[in-house]
This record gives structure tokens, C-alpha cells and sequence, in this order.
């Protein structure tokens, strides 16, 4: 139900003119940030500095048209200035300080907002981010990691030229263009009023409409830059797989694919900006035209002076600025929420756990864990796990086994509360994981995966990412009991050699053995081991055992395996088929039933007989009849 009426909800930020109000509302707190007063100052001084820019940019034609009837001898400067300005030399300089001054203003405008535009985009890029990390495991699997980060980056950039646009550009530039308007028919009559307000209503209408058409082409723009990136960075983060199946060529094409489409709609976007201005331009002449030819009129009627003349050429001038700021505001701020839109729409989604209101920290007393009639799917339609109720006593290992697909994982993410059970609970220490904050439940449970995925960067940053404020006398300690110590000591870099992406400097059961150590470092009450040697050999799995053996010591341990030689010691063994738990107890009573359980131990002992048999073949084939090798050419 909470579902289809967020998917029905109208969006909070939109590129649409009929939700552009709305949408400003929803921003209004990075414009105007409530908890920052000293960034709301530097608004007030910024608009000050906004103010005394264009009360001094209207004042400059002023200037000019007196310099001019001054050099024409037609007509003589106002009785306010002082005999020293109003020589002709002195009003042209006057003419050059008060276009320095009005820069001046304007940047320093610019230089005063600065702090608050690129606050507005760390507080939404850090939003952004928290909000990612609060999404449940689901997104996250069907998330693209490439168009995501572009959805990040456009956002970003956009929020800061709304902020700009909105506060600096819009109502101030509206001021300006009804100051200079009212000068015009102060100055003149009201025949250039009605001249103007044509042209400004053309103009303004013009440019609504032709932004709004290029709004559908900046969406297809973003929609091919987001796909192109995505296919980038997926191709980059599987070099490997490309390289294995020969398909670079392939990857190119369809990079280069998603790019064309980029290019048409980009060279749309600039070919119907260059349309827009040109139109602009065509009303803006023409309405300029006919004043001009008004006061020319005038001018050969006697009924104005040249300056005169001057005067409504330099204030048409100067309207232009608010008119070209007009147009440069709606199309920068539809092109901003455009750009946003998919970044708040992101920010839209809802978490699929929440903490409940009345969540409390876990408090762990003895680590026991229990599941009770879980039920679990990941689709309506299939079931995982089907009523399954078992216990972890405190301090005791318990294996979890089965066949693929029988729901061993599922179990390990339900702990951490990546979902939430469909039906039944999950108890540690008594209390229902769903009543307690993730937080605290996520900071109790260690985990060592099947396939450890290091951050690219030194070893020492991934063995501390299990506890921050550990020392590195800590970090050298858990090292030495995942028995890395001294793989990582004869490394010239030591602690400090990076890890490469991924990882993927180091071997499988390299990699394994940093997991271990974070795991240690982490010292968690409650511990996972999901499958964490089912992709290594036989010689390292033993290795990376031994470790596993003494990390569990101590700890409440959930193993799930896939390798049962490596759960043979565990308390107790429960076996998962088709979701439901099949049998259940010690390796040797389990064995003794002769069930599920046997058969599964039975066939891979026979697959670990076989390998070791061929194992010892090729080591006694001196003439190389077991391993083939290439036919020598006669």
C-alpha cells in the first residue's frame, strides 16, 4: 500500500514548468539554511551588494547622455552635480567609475554567495550519500554503479545553480527590468512604455516556450550520458571477464553506442540554445528599433536632444541585461531542476528496513540466537524459507549446509537485517531483531564472506576498517592471528601496499585472510562465517580453517558451508532443503542417519578422493601420459 502511493506521488523536485514553484519550495531549505545564520548573512549582504550593483548600473546612461549633450553644447547637466563633475572630461570619468563600481558590487556578490551555493551542494551530496547507505540490500543489487555516481554528479552541479539562480538572479533581475522601465516612461512617455511591454511580453513568452521544448532534449541528454557512464564503469569493474571472452571490441561499440546517442541529443541541446538566442535577439532588436526610431523623431522634431537620443539607446541597452538575465534565469533553473530531478527522485526512495520509533540499542548479554517459523521471499511468487526454527546456543558454532539454492545466505542476511522476515522473528539474547537499531545489531555480528571485496587502498586501511580507533599494535595483532602478519611484513610497503580494485592484487586466500583480520579487529559477540573457503583450494582452505578455527573460539558462530569437511567440529549441523530444515545434529549422528546429509558427505568425499588420486597420477607421470602436452613437429 506505502508503496503504490509513493510511485503515485508527484515528484518533489521536477524539470516541468507547472511544478517549478513547488519544486523551489521544496529547496527553499538549501537556499536559506535555518540551522547556518551566518550563511543566511552573507544572503542579506549578498543582496545588498546586489542592490547597490543595479541602482549604480542605472545610473551609468545617465552619465553618458550628459557627457554627450556637454560635448554637443545641447544641453547642460543637472543642478545636483557639483561644478567640478559636470565638465564634460569629468562626466566621461564619472562615466568609467561607475561601471567599475557596478562590477565591483556584482562580484563581490558573486565572491559573498560562493559559501552558501557550495554549501547547498555538500549538504545534498552528503544526504545523498547517507540516504544510499540506508537503502536496503535490494537496491543495492540492482542499482548501476556507473549511473548512479553520474545521477550524484549532475545533482550536485544542478543545486548550485538553482540556489544561485533563484536567490541572486531572479527577483532582483525582475526589480531592475520595472526600474528601468519606469525611468524609460519617466523620462520620456508613455508611447516607449507600451513598446517595451510588447517587446518583454514577446520576449519572456518566446523564451518559456522554447525552454520548455529543450527540456525533453536535456532529459534525453542526461538519460544517454547516464547510460554511456554506467556501460563504462560496469566494462572497467569486469576488465578481467572482457578479457577472458575477447569481447573489448564489443564493449566498445556498445560504449560507443550509448555515446552517439549522447551526441545527437547534445547537439540538439546546442542547436536549439543557438535558435533560442537568435529568436531572443530578433525581438529584443526589433523592439529597440522602434524606440529608436521614436527618439530619432523626437530628435529631428527639436523635442529631444541628442543626448536624449543616447539616453534611450543606453537604457535599451542596459534592459537587455535584465531581459538576457530573464531568459538565462528560467532556462539555467529548469536546466538545474532537470538536472536534480533524478537525484531527489533517488532521494525519494524508501528505506525497506527501518529502526522502529522505539528501537533500543542491543544490549548483548550472551550472544544466543534463535529463529523462530521463519519465512522469507525474495519474490511473492517463490518462497525461500519456509517456516525454518532453530538455536544458536551462546559461545557454541552451529553449521548451516544443503544443497544450492536451498536458502544457506538467506539466513546470514536476514541476521543482519538486510531484510525484514515475512513471517516469524529473530532473537538474539531474547530480543526481537526488529526492535532494536541496526546499528547497534550490525555492530555486534562479525562477517567473513565467501567473496571478500577489499576497498582500493593499503592493506592496513582494510584490516582497520573492522575498528577505527584501533592502534597499530591492534591491526598488527589481528594480522598475526589470521596468520598474515608476515605475508604483509616482507611486502616493501608492508601495512602500506595498496590493495589495487577490489582487491585484486592479492589472492583469494590473501584476500580471505584480511577479511579474518578485520573480523578479529572488529571483535564482535556474534560471528558468520558464509562460505568464507568454499573458493579456495584444498591446501589454503586448511590454512585459512586453522584461522577461522581460532577467530571462533570464544563466539557465537554461524557457519554456513558448502565444504562439509570444513563443519565436521561444529555443535550441531543443520542440513536446508527446498527451505525447510531436513535434519539436524553432530557430523557423526548425522552420518549415522544415513540421510540428506550422508549422501551429500559421500559424494564429496568421492570428489575429494578422485582429485587427490589424480593429484598423486600427475606427480608420479614422468612421461606425461596423464597431463597432455603439445605434439612436437616432425
Amino acid at each position: 500500500m506505502s508503496r503504490a502511493m509513493t510511485a503515485a506521488a508527484p515528484p518533489k523536485v521536477s524539470g516541468d514548468s507547472g511544478t517549478m514553484l513547488a519544486t523551489l519550495r521544496n529547496l527553499w531549505p538549501y537556499m536559506w539554511p535555518a540551522d547556518r545564520p551566518d550563511l543566511q548573512r552573507r544572503v542579506m549582504v549578498a543582496i545588498a551588494a546586489l542592490i547597490v550593483a543595479k541602482i549604480t548600473t542605472v545610473i551609468i546612461p545617465y552619465f553618458l547622455a550628459w557627457a554627450t549633450d556637454a560635448l554637443s553644447g545641447e544641453g547642460t547637466p543637472p543642478a545636483f552635480l557639483p561644478a567640478a563633475l559636470a565638465a564634460p572630461v569629468m562626466l566621461v570619468v564619472g562615466y568609467g567609475l561607475f561601471r567599475i563600481v557596478s562590477v565591483a558590487f556584482n562580484q563581490l556578490r558573486d565572491a559573498l554567495f560562493a559559501r552558501v551555493g557550495q554549501h547547498a551542494v555538500r549538504q545534498l551530496a552528503y544526504r545523498t550519500f547517507v540516504h544510499l547507505h540506508t537503502l536496503s540490500l535490494r537496491f543495492h543489487l540492482a542499482r548501476r554503479t556507473g549511473g548512479l555516481s553520474r545521477v550524484i554528479e549532475r545533482g550536485t552541479k544542478g543545486i548550485e545553480t538553482v540556489v544561485r539562480y533563484t536567490i541572486l538572479n531572479s527577483v532582483p533581475t525582475l526589480v531592475e527590468l520595472a526600474f528601468t522601465a519606469g525611468i524609460i516612461w519617466y523620462q520620456f512617455d508613455f508611447s516607449y512604455v507600451i513598446v517595451i511591454a510588447l517587446t518583454v511580453w514577446a520576449y519572456i513568452w518566446f523564451t518559456i516556450k522554447a525552454s520548455d521544448w529543450r527540456i525533453a532534449i536535456r532529459r534525453e541528454m542526461n538519460e544517454s550520458d547516464t547510460d554511456a557512464n554506467s556501460k563504462a564503469i560496469d566494462s572497467l569493474l569486469n576488465y578481467e571477464t572482457v578479457k577472458y571472452f575477447g569481447n573489448a571490441r564489443m564493449e566498445a561499440t556498445r560504449f560507443d553506442g550509448s555515446m552517439g546517442r549522447y551526441e545527437g541529443a547534445a547537439i540538439k541541446t546546442w542547436t536549439s540554445l543557438a535558435w533560442l538566442n537568435f529568436g531572443q535577439t530578433v525581438i529584443f532588436s526589433i523592439g529597440m528599433a522602434a524606440c529608436m526610431v521614436l527618439s530619432a523623431r523626437a530628435v529631428l522634431a527639436g523635442t529631444q536632444t541628442i543626448g536624449d537620443f543616447v539616453l534611450i539607446n543606453a537604457l535599451l541597452m542596459q534592459l537587455s541585461i535584465p531581459l538576457n538575465f530573464i531568459g538565462s534565469v528560467y532556462r539555467e533553473i529548469r536546466q538545474g531542476l532537470t538536472d536534480i530531478e533524478a537525484m531527489f527522485a533517488l532521494l525519494d526512495v524508501e528505506p525497506e528496513v527501518r529502526d522502529r520509533p522505539d528501537a533500543k540499542p542491543l544490549a548483548i548479554t550472551e550472544g544466543a540466537i534463535r529463529f523462530e517459523g521463519v519465512q522469507f521471499s525474495y519474490d511473492p511468487d517463490r518462497p525461500i524459507l519456509k517456516g525454518i526454527s532453530f538455536e544458536v546456543p551462546a559461545n557454541a558454532t552451529v553449521a548451516i549446509v544443503g544443497p544450492s539454492g536451498a536458502g544457506k545466505s538467506t539466513i546470514s542476511r536476514l541476521l543482519f537485517r538486510f531484510y525484514d522476515v515475512s513471517g516469524g522473528r529473530i532473537l538474539i539474547d531474547g530480543h526481537d531483531i526488529r526492535d532494536v537499531t541496526q546499528e547497534s545489531l550490525r555492530a555486534a555480528i562479525g562477517m567473513v564472506p565467501q567473496d571478500t571485496v577489499l576497498f582500493n587502498d593499503t592493506i592496513g586501511y582494510n584490516i582497520r576498517y573492522g575498528r577505527w580507533d584501533a592502534g597499530e599494535a591492534d591491526v598488527g595483532r589481528a594480522a598475526e592471528m589470521a596468520q598474515i602478519a608476515g605475508f604483509i611484513e616482507g611486502l616493501p610497503q608492508g601495512y602500506r601496499t595498496p590493495v589495487g580494485e577490489r582487491g585484486l592484487k592479492l589472492s583469494g586466500g590473501e584476500k580471505q585472510r584480511v577479511a579474518i583480520a578485520r573480523t578479529i579487529l572488529k571483535a564482535p559477540p556474534i560471528l558468520i562465517l558464509d562460505e568464507a573457503t568454499s573458493a579456495l583450494d584444498t591446501a589454503t582452505e586448511q590454512e585459512i580453517q586453522s584461522a577461522l578455527d581460532q577467530v571462533s573460539r570464544g563466539r557465537t558462530t554461524l557457519v554456513i558451508a558448502h565444504r562439509l569437511s570444513t563443519v565436521v567440529n561444529a555443535d550441531r549441523i543443520i542440513v536446508l532443503k527446498d527451505g525447510r530444515i531436513a535434519e539436524q545434529g553432530t557430523h557423526g549422528e548425522l552420518i549415522g542417519r544415513d540421510g540428506l546429509y550422508a549422501a551429500m558427505w559421500a559424494r564429496q568425499r568421492e570428489a575429494d578422493e578422485a582429485a587427490e588420486h589424480l593429484r598423486r597420477t600427475r606427480e608420479e607421470d614422468a612421461e606425461g601420459f596423464v597431463v597432455r602436452r603439445p605434439i612436437a613437429a616432425e
